[in-house]
C-alpha cells in the first residue's frame, strides 16, 4: 500500500456541513500546480465542486504559483480544475446535488504515490443550532478526557 501525505484540509467544512457521502478523486493540474500542491501551498477554504457538460469541477480552491516556474509556466491560482472519477460516481453526485439538495465540497488533498487526490464529499448545510450542540458536544468530550487522565484513566 503506497504512502499518504495529507497537503491541506477543509476544516471550515466539517464545522458548517453535516457529512453525507465521501469520494476520491484525481485532479487535473498542471506542471506548477503539481510542485506547489507538493510544497502545500494549497488553500481549500473557500472551495467547493461544480457540474459544468456533465463534469466536475473543483472551483475558487487557491494553489499558489509556483516560485521557481518562470512567467510562461505560471498559472491562474484559482481556475477551475477538473475532477478525475468513473462515470458512474459523477452521475450519482450529479443527481444527488440536484435532487436531494446536497452540496458537494473539497474535505482534504492528499498525495499518494506520485498522484494528487482530493477527497470530496456529499453535504448538506447545518443549522445554527446544530453547530452549537457540536461545540457542545466536543467540549464535554473534552472536560471527561481531561478529568479521565487527572485520575488515573483505570
Amino acid at each position: 500500500m503506497s504512502d499518504v501525505k495529507v497537503v491541506a484540509t477543509n476544516r471550515k467544512a466539517y464545522h458548517d456541513y453535516t457529512i453525507e457521502d465521501r469520494y476520491e478523486a484525481g485532479i487535473a493540474l498542471t506542471g506548477s500546480e503539481i510542485k506547489s500542491v507538493r510544497a502545500s501551498r494549497i488553500s481549500l477554504r473557500e472551495g467547493y465542486v461544480m457540474t459544468r457538460d456533465g463534469e466536475l469541477w473543483l472551483v475558487n480552491v487557491h494553489i499558489a504559483p509556483y516560485e521557481q516556474a518562470g512567467m510562461h509556466a505560471a498559472h491562474d491560482p484559482k481556475r477551475a480544475r477538473k475532477l478525475l472519477l468513473h462515470r458512474r460516481e459523477i452521475d450519482r453526485l450529479i443527481s444527488d446535488s440536484q435532487e436531494r439538495g446536497y452540496t458537494i465540497v473539497p474535505l482534504r488533498v492528499y498525495l499518494r504515490g506520485r498522484r494528487a487526490k482530493v477527497e470530496i464529499a456529499l453535504v448538506r448545510g447545518k443549522r445554527q443550532y446544530d453547530k452549537r450542540a457540536a461545540i457542545a458536544q466536543r467540549d464535554a468530550d473534552r472536560r471527561v478526557e481531561r478529568e479521565w487522565k487527572e485520575f488515573g484513566g483505570q
